[in-house]
């Protein structure tokens, strides 16, 4: 049985609270960049004829989506979030796009999986995996449920190497992100975001904690810039 701490009820709450906003400011603060950024993940998975995807914090299902249209009809995709808020949001979307029977939803924690082990091709996490309220059992659980030799693709944001560009992004990151997330939703959100992004380990450190859950050949492509980065791995 997985608690959630007071952060992570926090983290849940606020998640909660923006689900209804998400997907456009999704689109207007990365100024579009977000949809590329799926799409070259997404590039980078694994699959099997008659296989099985599994997105975990889906959120509103933009992932899962970007996976169903990218592989063949006989490849089923699961997509799962700890927010029942963004989870029916997901299902709307699904409902009315062209792959309304390849998607399947649930509400869970990563750290607990409702899923056998050893169950799917490929497991894929966008802009989550620093949300996690315990980062090393959730790798732990993504390693458990896929099969011996599937795939991880985790994309993420980070801190550019560039020392002007990294300057240009901090002053944008720390100050016009929260002003303008706050106009639309809430401003609390928009602040965590920044210092979530700042806490999360470099690419180094984040490698290292991917090999300790058993992940090898970890492989990470900067996006952007440096902003966002797409880390793959293999059990």
């Amino acid at each position: 049985m997985f608690e959630m701490s007071h952060k992570g009820r926090q983290v849940h709450e606020m998640f909660r609270g923006i689900a209804p906003r998400y997907d456009f400011l999704n689109r207007l603060l990365s100024l579009g960049f977000d949809i590329r950024w799926r799409r070259f993940a997404v590039n980078l998975i694994d699959y099997s004829s008659g296989g099985r995807i599994l997105d975990v914090a889906t959120g509103t299902g933009d992932m899962a989506l970007h996976i169903a249209s990218a592989t063949p009809a006989s490849v089923s995709i699961v997509g799962m979030d700890f927010c029942k808020e963004m989870i029916d949001i997901a299902s709307t979307k699904t409902g009315i796009s062209s792959h309304p029977d390849r998607i399947l939803f649930a509400v869970a924690p990563c750290e607990i999986i409702p899923f056998r082990d050893c169950a799917f091709d490929s497991v894929t996490i966008a802009f989550g995996v620093r949300n996690l309220d315990n980062r090393t059992q959730g790798l732990r659980e993504m390693y458990r449920v896929l099969k011996p030799g599937g795939k991880l693709v985790i994309l993420e944001f980070s801190i550019p190497r560039n020392r002007i560009f990294r300057h240009v992004y901090q002053l944008y990151f720390r100050c016009v992100l929260p002003i303008v997330g706050g106009l639309f939703s809430k401003l609390s959100a928009y602040r965590y975001l920044p210092e979530s992004v700042y806490q999360f380990p470099s690419r180094e450190d984040f490698t290292v904690d991917l090999t300790s859950c058993g992940f090898t050949g970890i492989v990470h492509h900067d996006l952007t810039f440096g902003i966002v980065t797409v880390y793959t791995g293999r059990k």
